[in-house]
């Protein structure tokens, strides 16, 4: 497979990691639009939320809690934005479920 999240996950690619466990791992986005842009992404391979089946939903509740953790950590205490793209049309780059983890400032609709 020829995912850039999974050479992440298997350390072929450099990140600069944040938070990893058995069934997730977080890092900085290369490219932020806030002061804190963290990406948190399931280290099973799943295409996006909407290839997701009921035998993901412990993963999915699983990295809620990690992103809350997270935020906690970041200290983001003012509030957060948790986003999920799905497919083209809704800007997904990579088709390996992910969310992104933005805050330390106050976002307007297009982060500015």
């Amino acid at each position: 497979m020829d995912c850039l999240f999974c050479k992440i996950i298997d350390g072929e690619i450099p990140s600069t990691k944040v938070y990893e466990d058995d069934v997730c791992y977080a890092f900085r986005d290369i490219n932020p639009v806030a002061p804190t842009h963290i990406l948190v992404i399931p280290k099973k391979h799943i295409d996006g939320l909407d290839a997701c089946d009921e035998g993901d939903k412990e993963i999915l509740s699983h990295i809620l809690s990690v992103i809350k953790l997270i935020a906690r950590e970041e200290k983001l205490t003012g509030g957060y934005r948790v986003i999920s793209n799905v497919g083209e049309d809704g800007g997904q780059s990579v088709r390996h479920l992910h969310f992104h983890l933005i805050g330390g400032k106050k976002l307007g609709w297009n982060f500015d």
